[in-house]
């Protein structure tokens, strides 16, 4: 099978899912166009590492996979547990290699224990919190059994973070069901900051829950050591049904209180629809659900990302999965994916 990397976003998110899906039937696919909507395409460290990562769990074959790479081809053998560790080499995201392998592990029936180094807090790219807090609960409810630590924050351009993952044999599964929130249960932030002065972190908390009318002592600010210098600003929105993470990441020259402005304006808008889901664990659920029962959400605007996400599952006609989609108004949208077919 041939997977066109130019697809939907042109990103890594098409090799990454194609990966995924390719180790859990069996399809050798050949990756042609890797990444060609990106400004340097091809493969850099961190999606060499999910390709690395992904024969490492179950012994492929694979050629032509280098830095810069923009094609090379990927023939799975037998999914396989057991403990890996895995290094990106650089700043590159631990969450976006984690996502390569997770679900064939978690599907695999065996155990496994991973520990990833790199980035932990990137741009682009899933932060830890929103893995630990909002999406591996909900694999949870799937009957996926996962988690995950940090044991140390890696932020861009040192790198060096390192997160550690238990993967047990999952249960029975069952449809999820995540068209309303819920009530809220609460409203928290947490400000890291990494050889960063601590008040930066104060200041994020502070205009968050000023600007969201949250609690004062709402937000908690965490220093932490490491080689490199960072911060990131994260919201937890805890509601009876799940819970939704969103995260801004402090840059040189923006002041903490602009940082937390934009993170707060995000929330709102997101609050405001009323979904149950936000924009990015809703193309995160999409495979998932069609791997195990099937489900409905309701979420913002599909993304391309989601979109992309989509098409990549229909690549793969054994799976038969089936997406459906559409517009509630008011910015809010109703996402139904068929449960897979019998085996």
């Amino acid at each position: 099978m041939q997977i066109d990397g130019a697809r939907g976003e042109g990103g890594g998110q098409i090799l990454r899912t194609s990966l995924t899906l390719s180790v859990l039937t069996g399809q050798p696919v050949s990756f042609v166009n890797v990444r060609a909507g990106r400004a340097r395409p091809g493969l850099q460290r961190q999606h060499l590492m999910a390709v690395t990562a992904a024969a490492a769990i179950c012994d492929a074959d694979v050629e032509g996979a280098r830095v810069g790479a923009t094609a090379f081809t990927f023939t799975p053998g037998a999914l396989r547990g057991g403990e890996h560790v895995f290094d990106i080499g650089s700043a590159g995201s631990t969450s976006l290699v984690l996502q390569t392998v997770l679900l064939p592990l978690a599907l695999s029936g065996a155990t496994a224990r991973l520990t990833l180094v790199g980035g932990t807090h990137n741009p682009m790219a899933p932060p830890f919190e929103f893995i630990e807090s909002a999406f591996l609960p909900l694999l949870a409810r799937l009957g996926l059994h996962v988690k995950a630590r940090l044991l140390r924050a890696g932020f861009y351009p040192a790198g060096g973070g390192r997160v550690e993952v238990e993967i047990e044999p999952h249960g029975p599964a069952s449809a999820l069901n995540l068209t309303e929130p819920g009530p809220s249960v609460r409203r928290r932030a947490r400000a890291l900051v990494a050889n960063v002065p601590e008040h930066v972190g104060r200041r994020e908390v502070d205009t968050l829950a000023d600007r969201l009318g949250w609690p004062h002592g709402s937000g908690e600010v965490q220093v932490l050591g490491g080689p490199g210098q960072g911060n990131a600003l994260t919201a937890f929105l805890e509601n009876t049904h799940g819970t939704e993470v969103f995260t801004a990441l402090g840059e040189k020259g923006v002041r903490a209180e602009e940082v937390a402005a934009r993170l707060a304006d995000q929330i709102a808008a997101f609050e405001r629809t009323g979904a149950a889901v936000g924009e990015h664990l809703a193309d995160q659920l999409l495979l998932p659900l069609a791997l195990r029962a099937g489900g409905v959400f309701t979420t913002t605007e599909p993304s391309l990302h989601f979109t992309t996400q989509v098409e990549t599952l229909t690549l793969f006609p054994s799976l038969g999965s089936r997406v459906s989609r559409r517009d509630l108004g008011d910015g809010r949208w109703h996402v139904e994916v068929a449960a897979p077919p019998a085996q």
